[in-house]
C-alpha cells in the first residue's frame, strides 16, 4: 500500500515507515503531521482524487529540522566589472510516515 502526498507545492510516493524530507514545516521535532493525499493504491486499485482523496490522510512524525549542504552561487555581468557570489542552504524538515488511513 502506498500513497501520493502533497507538501511544499511537491508530491512524493510514500508507505509505511518511510523516512522522507520535504520543504520546512512549521512544527517541532517529536510532533505528528497530517499530509494531504492526491492518490491513494491499496489491494483494491488506484484512487485518485479530485485534487484530493476524501477521507483519506497519511499521518508522519517529525525527526528534526535542519538545513541541506551549501551551495555556491555566482552572478556575473562581463564588461562591467560585476561579480557576486553567495552561498545558499535549503531549510528541510525530516518525516517519518507512521500510518496510511483511507
Amino acid at each position: 500500500m502506498y500513497a501520493i502526498i502533497e507538501t511544499g507545492g511537491k508530491q512524493y510516493k510514500v508507505s509505511n515507515g518511510d523516512v522522507i524530507y520535504v520543504e520546512k514545516l512549521a512544527a517541532e521535532a517529536d510532533a505528528t503531521v497530517d499530509f494531504k493525499v492526491v492518490a491513494l493504491s491499496n489491494d483494491a486499485g488506484i484512487t485518485v482524487g479530485t485534487p484530493y482523496v476524501d477521507g483519506a490522510v497519511v499521518t508522519g512524525k517529525v525527526i528534526k529540522t535542519g538545513k541541506g549542504k551549501k551551495i555556491t552561487v555566482a552572478t556575473y555581468k562581463p564588461k562591467k566589472g560585476e561579480k557576486r557570489k553567495m552561498g545558499h542552504r535549503q531549510p528541510y524538515t525530516k518525516v517519518e510516515i507512521q500510518s496510511i488511513n483511507a
